[in-house]
């Protein structure tokens, strides 16, 4: 990337961050659901999921927090959705199209800054996790590989919900277009382990994105054996990251041939 693409990029990205700050509604909004369902499991179901998986209710809370911070990023794929489709809908694209600026840097300005904003949310989570009773026992190396996993996993997610934002005609579809990507963590080893369900769910578990994903973190924070998921866990990420940049450029560039 040229150093005028990097420019043009530091200036979106200073725009996006502006309207996080400014318009602060769909970052709480996002935020509400993990918080909502690590206070709701934590409290409520704690206790008994604690016993059936083999923990009490403070070993329960070191099992879900690393699966409500994965659910914490995948939610924020709704507001970046969002942000691109408005962009997009209401003609500011196309007046950045008038203007001597890099093309790439529209789209860059918001993958970084919807990268921040993700990773801002799940550092809030983990801050309330910590207050309710959670207790990891990583040290740097393994706070290390946990802060870069749930980096590679938010721009994995932003990119494919950039390509949604892109993909959907208009703001409303653009905030239903990422729920299959912000539910995938229920469906995952987030309350309980893949092996404690039934055998069609188990096996939809097992082989899903962000069940190693979630494991990966696990072991990461407090210690436990990992096995092969790092492995995966890289590998979907860089997957859905590589699937969702190439799917944004092309519907990005497409809509440009059918503005001029």
């Amino acid at each position: 990337m040229s150093s005028y693409a990097i420019r043009d990029s530091a200036t979106m990205l200073r725009r996006n961050l502006l309207h996080v700050v400014r318009y602060p509604s769909m970052t709480a909004g996002v935020l509400l659901i993990p918080v909502f369902m690590m206070l709701l499991f934590r409290y409520a179901f704690g206790a008994t999921l604690g016993a059936g998986i083999g923990t009490g209710t403070g070993g329960y809370i070191n099992y879900l927090t690393p699966g409500i911070i994965v659910l914490a990023v995948s939610s924020a794929s709704v507001s970046t959705a969002v942000a691109v489709n408005t962009d997009m809908t209401e003609g500011i694209i196309n007046r950045f199209r008038t203007m001597a600026i890099a093309r790439v840097s529209v789209l860059t300005g918001h993958v970084v800054g919807s990268v921040i904003q993700t990773v801002a949310g799940a550092v809030v989570v983990t801050g309330l996790a910590l207050a309710v009773g959670f207790r990891p026992t990583a040290g740097p190396a393994g706070w290390l590989g946990a802060i870069g996993l749930v980096v590679l996993l938010a721009f994995a997610c932003t990119w494919v919900s950039v390509a949604l934002g892109l993909l959907s005609p208009n703001p409303q579809g653009a905030s239903n277009s990422p729920l299959p990507l912000a539910l995938l963590p229920f469906l995952g080893s987030t309350f309980v382990p893949a092996q404690a369900m039934a055998p069609g769910l188990r096996w939809f578990a097992e082989y899903q994105p962000f069940t190693p994903v979630i494991e990966t973190l696990r072991s990461l924070l407090l210690g436990t054996p990992a096995g092969d998921k790092p492995a995966i866990a890289c590998a979907w990420c860089a997957g859905l990251g590589v699937a969702g940049y190439l799917s944004s450029r092309a519907l990005f560039n497409r809509g440009a041939g059918h503005s001029q």
